[in-house]
């Protein structure tokens, strides 16, 4: 099953390559799969995994990845005190590469909101009680997502974003303005993948997973839900800023090994996606959009 997107840079769909794609179909297609998946899908599983992302000879399947995926790895900084000649140590370490000053920029114009990440987007102007995604299959409530009744009224019927990372892409993840972190919190669940091969088959992926929600007033776009999805493999949600006040593009955090899901979501008619990203979701398919630049306009 090819996985398709559009890439808003070249103007043309796109078959993503699927980094463990036959594993992902044996976990959720098949019969053995499924019953595997339960001992997969907890956090020891994906501990261990991560862990050995970090043993030194996991850095041996760096340039293989490099290739297979052809990165553009003279975009990003070497691990903090190492030389580009030899810039990790570890798979992990690649895996949390910074972009280098000037590769990615966020928008100068108030009104307009960065991508929060780099990554395959959906975007929508209003969630209201149960929604099915069109074509991918999968449920959207901002409800279930928050789990948190203090915020439901807040978000209810507000604009969302939903950012999809392979694990091919950059791993961190930023802050879209300036603003003030008002709360933040941990919401228990199981770690399944959040690959679209996985999305078709477990419809309620997106509030099952484990998720870190952080709640922020904004300078210009009202208050904002940022909520970071865990999955399987992926050793752990980091979070990098503790400060309370955070400026526009300001790291927020990052993952370690494995692709996963962060969204943001608004309150009603204080912005809405922009139009590529509501035209291309409508039609069921993502859109790739660079870190930075412009994923959702200020209603004015």
């Amino acid at each position: 099953m090819d996985i398709k997107f559009y890439d808003r840079y070249k103007n043309q769909e796109s078959i993503e390559k699927v980094y463990g794609s036959r594993e992902i179909l044996f976990l959720y297609e098949t019969f053995a799969g499924k019953l595997l998946r339960y001992l997969l899908c907890g956090k020891l599983f994906s501990k261990f995994y991560g862990f050995w992302q970090d043993v030194p000879s996991s850095k041996n399947k760096i340039k293989p990845f490099i290739r297979e995926f052809d990165i553009k790895i003279g975009d990003f900084l070497p691990e903090d005190g190492r030389e580009m000649i030899d810039p990790y140590a570890t798979f992990n370490q690649f895996f949390i590469r910074r972009f280098k000053a000037g590769k990615r920029n966020f928008p100068a114009h108030e009104n307009e909101m960065g991508a929060f990440a780099e990554a395959r987007y959906l975007g929508f102007k209003r969630v209201t009680g149960n929604m099915t995604v069109p074509v991918k299959g999968f449920a959207l409530s901002v409800e279930e997502i928050l789990a948190n009744p203090i915020w439901h009224k807040t978000f209810a019927g507000g604009p969302l974003l939903l950012a999809r990372l392979c694990p091919v892409d950059y791993h961190r993840f930023h802050f879209v303005d300036d603003g003030k972190v008002l709360a933040s919190y941990n919401v228990k669940g199981s770690l399944d993948s959040v690959n679209p091969l996985a999305l078709s088959t477990k419809k309620d992926i997106l509030f099952a997973n484990e998720r870190q929600v952080t709640i922020v007033e904004s300078k210009n776009f009202g208050k904002l839900a940022y909520v970071e999805v865990g999955a399987i493999c992926v050793g752990k949600i980091m979070q990098s800023c503790h400060l309370e006040n955070h400026n526009r593009g300001d790291e927020k955090g990052y993952f370690l090994f494995g692709g996963s899901t962060v969204m943001v979501i608004g309150e009603e008619r204080k912005w809405y996606p922009s139009e590529d990203i509501l035209t291309k979701t409508k039609e069921g398919m993502e859109i790739f959009v660079q870190l930075g630049d412009v994923v959702a306009s200020k209603i004015q």
